[in-house]
């Protein structure tokens, strides 16, 4: 029986874990700290991408479903994004193609109902689809805020990490 619960418990963590491949992070910092905001709770048609398609599906991602590790940062990020009026934050690739050693995309970010398009390029490792970007809060007309009046400032660059789980 005991081997029963514990085959049981390792396929509920490895079902977990195989979920939880795909994420989005933001990263950032103050003149204090870094900070990083992860949202690993959205959903992928099919849990996982295929190259078979011309096309990426678009993800959406709910603010509320970041989590930066610290709930009243956590609570600060949401209401940066304002995530009463604005809850989705959304990622359309326009163009995606397969260079010689990695894959090339143009993509949508729509944030607080501003959207930027960027290049970006993705590389191929361990089944997922891995790209990074440099943008700022002042993309989208966000003032990067500031804490304990004026002593903590965020800087307005970000670092966007996406992290996509591909069928092989």
């Amino acid at each position: 029986m005991k081997h029963f619960y514990f085959l049981l418990l390792f396929l509920f963590f490895a079902a977990t874990i195989n979920a939880q491949e795909s994420f989005f992070k933001i990263n950032g910092s103050t003149n204090v700290n870094n900070f990083h905001c992860v949202n690993n709770k959205f959903k992928i048609d099919g849990s996982a991408l295929s190259f078979s398609e011309k096309h990426l599906p678009n993800i959406i991602l709910k603010v509320t479903d970041f989590d930066c590790g610290n709930r009243m940062m956590t609570k600060d990020f949401q209401k940066i994004l304002n995530a009463e009026q604005y809850p989705d934050l959304t990622i359309k690739f326009i163009n995606f193609i397969k260079t010689e050693t990695n894959f090339i995309a143009i993509v949508e970010v729509k944030m607080m109902n501003k959207s930027k398009r960027y290049n970006i390029e993705f590389i191929l490792q361990n089944n997922k689809l891995i790209g990074r970007k440099n943008v700022k809060f002042s993309d989208f007309n966000i003032i990067p805020p500031k804490k304990m009046g004026g002593m903590i400032v965020v800087k307005d660059d970000l670092d966007l990490t996406f992290c996509l789980s591909t069928k092989t």
